[in-house]
């Protein structure tokens, strides 16, 4: 980027610099000057089409410059990182300016040279240290006048869980953190006003349109939507809309339900060839196929691995995941998960947990075995945590996970949660790249605004899988389901095969698939080249693995016929996820990579870091005249955080009092170490030296999460009052209660506890199935051949309807 040589200059005062800190605020989109002085935006509209899980948006930002004078504009929006945009226009009273993509360097001499004419320019580009961050810049902007930005892009759709798919439009843009020296180009180092939600002078609309052959079952948003309305009797089509009065507050999120499950499919797409007789990935016929693995579930011979839990502590954690009511406090939630996921970690596995700020610290020297002495000191060190450590600076502690020796037969499996406010994305991508043969990553972003670059790009390169915690969702219960992904017995040997008429050969773009887990979509672009066979001809697709031996595969016979499609949609797609694979950011993307990516990116118009939009308005009849002022936007407040705001926002890289910040060149880590010596072997469960009302003032009144952390390392509960009082019995009551003569104690407790869980929990099942596994595991070993009889006497005792048979070996 050329920031420096345009012509409105400004002081670091006026430009800013990074906040420092994380923050409880969201930055909208919105139209700014060089100076960050407010341009009024009148108002957003965005047009949104959904045809399975592919969606197609076009959104226009109208502004009106009210002013006596000219202006020249920098405007600021985030994006999902899996959005390929391929079109910017401006329309600027009534005349409609296409943009073209070019070199970025050549793209900003033109916008230079346009300036320097007084002519009106237009320029778009990704935030050089982040994928999920989008710059335009609006050059003399003259009295009087309207314009109206533009731009379009398709996105897959993510797929969750349950089978829903989820689209986002992102809103929130929270200000990230900087580490000294870096990103200071970064368009996101600006310093604006901040103002309550009720006074944004702009309105926002937004309509949708889905569309499916799977027939459209219902569609739930974060944001208040008209009710439904389906376009025919077949449930095919639906529409809604956004309801008027709605701020650009928050990320707005649609969930949309099919009635129908979803299969396999596969869509070929017409390519250029008739228009653009010159080679690209536009020329030819493009393919989208999109695979269900029905890969079974089996247990592995052999539970092994090496945990690490990566977990922010910045100032920015202190916030609820969502400005929904009793939303949770982000640092809770994550200690929660943290608790959950160490109850369910396997027996002869290693573990360690680090905090990350501005420092960090971790929970032990080194990973340790998992034992009932190290599983208690972790629990008690996750009870004092405190979002306390400062900025966010994850790529030190990263540097430092990776430094470690690996631990023979036990590879490493890493878990990051953050709140994703960080500048330079590109640079922990690629550290986490450089050592993607040595683990697994699974990241997690928290709450509104979290850079889906870096949770989506850290997982991506990594073999792993991202999620986000936002609204009503529940760290716990996707952090589990990763957990659960990560003891999955690793798919082998998988490969994508055609068969395809002769003349005729297929052309892979997806990178090659080195992973696959029980549950996931799987989807892939190619090309098809060569001679097109007759209309009804057909060709084959086959997804080959092996799974403990076992050979397993997915085929799909699909028509040969390409179907037209104006905006190319599977070929931008398909030129997106080649460019997620080479384009490591305009600064670091390898030269050997650099050419490619820049042709791709032109070829198909999908813009990348290596190109910009550029479009200059030559119908003026005389340049436009006088000096350009600046104008700043405000920020709205999320949270009613105003007061919160210099807890988190010192001057630009401030750092806690507490901490210790080493230099990037020298990482090194607070390193609390436990005064006790950890013996390596195995070991036996002892009674917990936790008080009964000690144990309600660290877990308040979540009797689920008071009785998983009561749970041992070996699947047992021990019983003791902690475990009576949250059945509602005294312990008196409780051992006088054990159905069989001399049996142990343990056995009874760990019976009780399970029976609690399928009585009172049973809709987070997701959350302790796997700490439930382990309890079924230890009564197989110590307690079968009683079993029924103690799960019989446990229901009477707790009063439950639940059915035994669940409780069969």
């Amino acid at each position: 980027m050329v920031y420096k040589k345009h012509h409105c200059y400004q002081t670091d005062e006026q430009h800013g610099r990074c906040s420092g800190l994380g923050s409880p605020m969201a930055l909208p989109g919105g139209l700014l000057t060089r100076g960050e002085e407010p341009v009024p935006l009148k108002s957003i509209s965005v047009t949104l089409s959904i045809r399975e899980f592919v969606a197609g948006v076009s959104a226009t930002l109208n502004y009106e410059n009210e002013e006596e004078v000219p202006l020249e504009t920098f405007f600021v929006f985030p994006m999902d990182e899996d959005s390929a945009v391929y079109s910017f226009e401006a329309e600027i009273d009534g005349k409609k300016i296409k943009a073209e993509l070019k070199d970025k360097r050549k793209a900003h001499s033109i916008y230079e040279s346009a300036l320097s004419n007084r002519r009106q320019a237009f320029l778009l580009e990704e935030d050089r240290y982040s994928r999920d961050v989008f710059c335009c810049n609006v050059g003399n902007l003259h009295p009087g006048s309207k314009v109206a930005l533009t731009l379009k892009y398709v996105q897959e759709l993510p797929l969750e869980a349950d089978g829903t798919l989820r689209y986002v439009l992102p809103a929130v843009l929270n200000p990230r953190y900087c580490r000294p020296g870096s990103s200071e180009d970064s368009c996101l180092n600006m310093k604006t006003p901040v103002v309550p939600l009720e006074e944004l002078p702009y309105t926002f609309s937004m309509i949708a349109t889905i569309s499916s052959q799977h027939g459209i079952e219902r569609i739930q948003s974060n944001c208040p939507f008209s009710p439904m309305e389906y376009l025919g009797d077949d449930k095919t089509s639906a529409q809604v809309s956004l309801t008027e009065g709605h701020k650009f507050d928050r990320d707005v999120e649609l969930l949309i339900y099919y009635r129908e499950k979803h299969t396999p499919s596969v869509a070929v797409e017409m390519g250029q060839a008739k228009d653009n007789p010159v080679d690209g990935l536009m020329k030819d016929p493009s393919v989208m196929v999109c695979f269900y693995p029905n890969i079974p579930e089996v247990e592995s011979p052999v539970i092994c691995g090496e945990f690490v839990f990566l977990m922010d502590r910045s100032g920015s954690m202190h916030c609820p995941i969502s400005k929904q009511d009793k939303s949770q406090l982000r640092i809770e939630a994550a200690k929660e998960t943290l608790i959950l996921l160490l109850k369910s970690l396997p027996i002869g596995c290693y573990f360690n947990v680090y905090g990350f700020g501005t420092s960090y610290e971790a929970f032990f020297p080194n990973s340790v075995k998992y034992t009932q002495q190290t599983m208690e000191e972790a629990l008690r060190r996750v009870q004092l945590m405190r979002a306390d450590l400062g900025g966010t600076e994850i790529l030190t502690p990263l540097q430092i996970i990776y430094g470690e020796p690996s631990i023979p037969g036990h590879p490493l499996q890493l878990f990051i949660f953050t709140d994703g406010e960080v500048t330079d994305t590109f640079s922990v991508i690629n550290e986490v790249r450089r050592n993607r043969t040595k683990h697994r990553c699974f990241s997690f972003g928290i709450g509104e605004g979290a850079s889906t670059s870096l949770i989506k790009g850290i997982a991506r390169v990594a073999g792993g899988t991202s999620e986000f915690i936002t609204g009503k969702a529940r760290m716990q219960s996707k952090a589990l389901s990763a957990l659960k992904r990560a003891l999955q017995p690793a798919v082998e040997d998988i490969s994508v095969s055609w068969d395809l008429p002769r003349g005729l050969s297929a052309k892979m773009l997806s990178p090659e698939q080195t992973v696959l887990y029980r549950g996931q979509r799987l989807i892939i672009y190619a090309l098809l080249s060569g001679t097109m066979p007759p209309a009804d001809a057909t060709g084959e697709v086959c997804l080959k693995y092996m799974l403990q031996g076992k050979s397993f595969e997915n085929r799909v016979t699909f028509s040969l016929q390409p179907k037209p499609d104006d905006n190319f949609t599977i070929h931008r797609l398909a030129a997106k996820s080649f460019l997620q694979t080479k384009d490591m950011g305009f600064r670091d993307t390898p030269a050997k990579d650099k050419k490619d990516v820049l042709k791709v990116s032109i070829d198909c118009g999908v813009i990348s870091s290596q190109t910009a939009f550029i479009a200059v308005n030559k119908s003026l009849n005389k340049p436009v005249q006088g000096p350009l002022a600046r104008r700043d936007v405000p920020r709205p407040i999320l949270f009613g955080a105003a007061s919160m705001i210099p807890r988190f926002y010192g001057g630009a890289h401030s750092k806690p009092s507490s901490s210790y910040s080493p230099p990037a060149s020298q990482p090194t880590r607070t390193n609390h170490y436990p005064s006790v010596s950890y013996q390596q072997d195995d070991y036996k469960p002892c009674r917990p030296m936790i008080s009964k009302e000690m144990c309600a003032l660290v877990f308040g009144d979540n009797h689920l999460v008071q009785l998983i952390s009561l749970q041992n390392a070996d699947g047992s509960w021990y019983p003791d009052e902690n475990l009576a009082g949250i059945l509602g019995r005294s312990l008196e009551d409780l051992l006088a209660a054990i159905p069989v003569k001399d049996a142990n104690s343990s056995s009874w407790a760990t019976v009780l506890a399970m029976v609690w869980l399928h009585s009172n929990a049973k809709q987070m099942k997701c959350e302790w199935e796997l700490l439930e596994k382990k309890a079924r595991t230890w009564i197989r070993i110590h307690a079968a051949s009683i079993m029924q009889e103690l799960v019989k006497a446990a229901i009477a005792f707790t009063k439950s309807s639940v059915d035994p048979a669940i409780f069969a070996l």
